[in-house]
């Protein structure tokens, strides 16, 4: 199999071309993933895990490039992830369960994450978003999306939802340019820890968060001069 997972990552690589959800996005998720997979005591298909690790942002780059925010890039690349297994030689019978893990890797969307490789592709995905790393990748996003990743929401989350996020804080984002670092912890990134669905990636998740908590507050300490 070694042969067919190298061809999936190289068509991995050449799909995604956006610095926020880059490549090293994927490979830091791919690592995760294996990471978390070792620690289960769980019956896990491994080759089901990395070709979904590898493809569950293929589709990536047309969400992010529609003003729309129609574009779901999970069902999208779904759909390519079809093709691009089966050129390369995965087995057929593992196909679907690929899939399944990357229609329900998106958090913004009412997809559940099923089997336990779906639900380690999930919190993988999403520990990414948080930490460190969360903390560099949100600021690459806001940069692409020329938005003011500092500033301060005074609104309520519900009233910013209602006028922003369809009128669901976990709902899709209409205009980037009015979206923040503050505003994202608070609608999405604070609630990861909630979400994750081993031990193991809850406490990563909290750890995270917490160093993106603080970030924010003291970003915000800064913005009105207080440190």
């Amino acid at each position: 199999m070694e042969k067919v997972f190298e061809e999936i990552r190289k068509e991995a690589e050449r799909s995604i071309l956006r610095e926020s959800h880059n490549f090293e996005h994927v490979e830091r998720v791919y690592n995760t993933c294996i990471h978390v997979a070792e620690e289960l005591e769980e019956e896990i298909d491994l080759d089901v895990l990395k070709a979904a690790a590898w493809l569950h942002d293929v589709a990536r780059q047309e969400e992010d490039e529609d003003s729309s925010s129609e574009t779901d890039h999970a069902l999208i690349g779904a759909e390519r992830a079809e093709k691009i297994l089966r050129n390369a030689g995965f087995p057929e019978e593992k196909i679907n369960h690929v899939q399944e893990c990357i229609k329900t890797h998106r958090f913004r969307a009412d997809r559940k994450a099923e089997s336990t490789e779906a639900k380690i592709l999930f919190d993988a995905d999403k520990l990414d978003a948080i930490g460190a790393v969360g903390v560099a990748r949100g600021i690459m996003w806001y940069a692409e999306n020329n938005a003011n990743p500092i500033k301060i929401e005074e609104r309520s989350t519900e009233e910013y939802a209602k006028e922003n996020l369809c009128g669901k804080t976990n709902s899709r984002i209409q205009d980037k340019k009015k979206h923040s670092m503050q505003i994202e912890f608070e609608t999405k990134l604070g609630k990861l820890s909630s979400k994750m669905h081993f031990q193991k990636t809850k406490e990563l998740a909290k750890e995270r968060s917490e160093f993106y908590k603080q970030f924010i507050q003291r970003m915000e300490e800064e913005i009105k001069g207080k440190k």
